[in-house]
C-alpha cells in the first residue's frame, strides 16, 4: 500500500466515489478476495463501536488480511504515548491503519508520521466509511444517477458532514434541517458547493424538518447528542424535540422515499420505536453495506498505489 490517506470524503474525487460505490457492488456478490493477502491492518480505536468494528474486522479477513484490534487503554494515544510515536511504530508492523478517534487533529497526526494509509473510521468531523456505505445504499433502493434529494434530520454532525459532501459531489440536493444552532459547518457547505459535480449550490439549511422532507427521496437521521456530547444530552433533547422521525412524518415524503439512520438508534428520541421497522426503512441494508463499502476502500487504496 502507498502513504494514501482517507480523512476526509474531500480526499476522493467525484470519480472515486463513484469507483468505490461501483466496487462495493461486487464485492457484495463476489465476497472474498486475496486483495490484502499477507498483509496486516491495525484497527486503532478511542471509542467503542459495533458495525465499526466488526465490519473492518470481518472485511480484512474476507480480503485475506490480518486485522489487529487495539482499544483506548492498550495504547493510550496522545497520552501514554505520543500519536506521532504511534504512527511510526505501526508503521513498521502493519500495512494500514483504521482508527476511530475522538478528535480530527489526531488522525492529521497520525496521517502526518504514518508512512502507511489511514483511514478514518469516525472522527468528531468526519465519518466518511458510513457516507460511502450509505451511497452504495441509496444506490441500490433508488439510485444514484437519478440525483434524489437527501433530507437529513437534526444535528449537523459528523455524519451528515460526510453524507452531505458525498452526496453533493454526485450532484444530489442535500437539505439539512436543524435547531438554530446545531447546523453544518460552514467549512463543510463550502467544501460541498465548490466539489458539486454540477456546479449548482445543493447545500441548503432549514429549520423545520416539513420543509426538508416533502422535496426528498431519501430520509436521513442520527443521534442528537454523539459520543463525548453526554453532558448537553438535556439541552440537546429539548433543543430537538420536534425533530424526531415518525412514520407519520416519512407519510409526507415523496412515493418511493427511503428512511435511512447509522446506528445506534435512540428509539423515543430521534426515531419512534416504529421507525426502524417501518416498510420504508433501510436501515439494516444500510448496516450491512458497511462492510461492502469498507472492503472497496482498501481495493481503491491499493490501486491508486499501483
Amino acid at each position: 500500500m502507498s502513504s494514501t490517506h482517507l480523512l476526509s470524503i474531500c480526499d476522493l474525487s467525484i470519480n472515486d466515489i463513484s469507483h468505490i460505490v461501483t466496487l462495493a457492488s461486487k464485492l457484495k456478490i463476489e465476497k472474498f478476495s486475496d486483495t490484502l493477502h499477507g498483509k496486516s491492518v491495525a484497527m486503532l480505536f478511542e471509542k467503542p463501536s459495533l458495525r465499526t468494528k466488526v465490519s473492518f474486522d470481518v472485511g480484512i479477513r474476507q480480503m485475506g488480511g490480518h486485522p489487529i484490534y487495539l482499544g483506548k487503554d492498550e495504547v493510550g494515544l496522545g497520552g501514554r504515548e505520543a500519536v506521532s510515536d504511534v504512527a511510526r511504530v505501526l508503521s513498521r508492523y502493519v500495512d494500514a491503519i483504521v482508527a476511530r478517534v475522538f478528535k480530527h487533529n489526531t488522525l492529521e497526526e497520525l496521517a502526518m508520521h504514518a508512512s502507511i494509509p489511514v483511514i478514518n473510521a469516525l472522527s468528531d468531523s468526519e465519518h466518511p466509511c458510513q457516507a460511502l456505505g450509505d451511497m452504495l445504499t441509496i444506490e441500490e433502493h433508488i439510485g444514484l444517477s437519478k440525483r434524489p434529494t437527501i433530507a437529513f434530520i437534526g444535528d449537523g454532525n459528523n455524519v451528515a458532514s460526510s453524507l452531505a459532501l458525498a452526496a453533493t459531489a454526485l450532484g444530489s440536493k442535500f437539505i439539512i434541517a436543524s435547531p438554530i444552532g446545531y447546523e453544518l459547518p460552514k467549512t463543510v457547505v463550502e467544501k460541498a458547493n465548490s466539489r458539486s459535480s454540477n456546479g449548482q449550490i445543493l447545500i441548503h439549511q432549514v429549520s423545520q424538518p416539513q420543509e426538508a422532507i416533502t422535496q426528498a427521496e431519501v430520509i436521513y437521521t442520527d443521534v442528537w447528542t454523539s459520543m463525548g456530547q453526554e453532558n448537553e444530552s438535556t439541552k440537546r433533547n429539548k433543543d430537538f424535540e420536534n425533530f424526531q422521525i415518525t412514520p407519520q412524518l416519512m407519510d409526507l415524503t415523496k412515493p418511493g422515499s427511503i428512511f435511512m439512520h447509522p446506528l445506534p438508534a435512540h428509539q423515543g428520541q430521534e426515531v419512534s420505536s416504529d421507525m426502524l421497522d417501518d416498510p420504508r426503512s433501510v436501515v439494516f441494508d444500510q448496516a450491512e453495506n458497511r462492510l461492502h463499502a469498507q472492503k472497496a476502500i482498501f481495493a481503491h487504496l491499493l490501486e491508486r498505489s499501483t
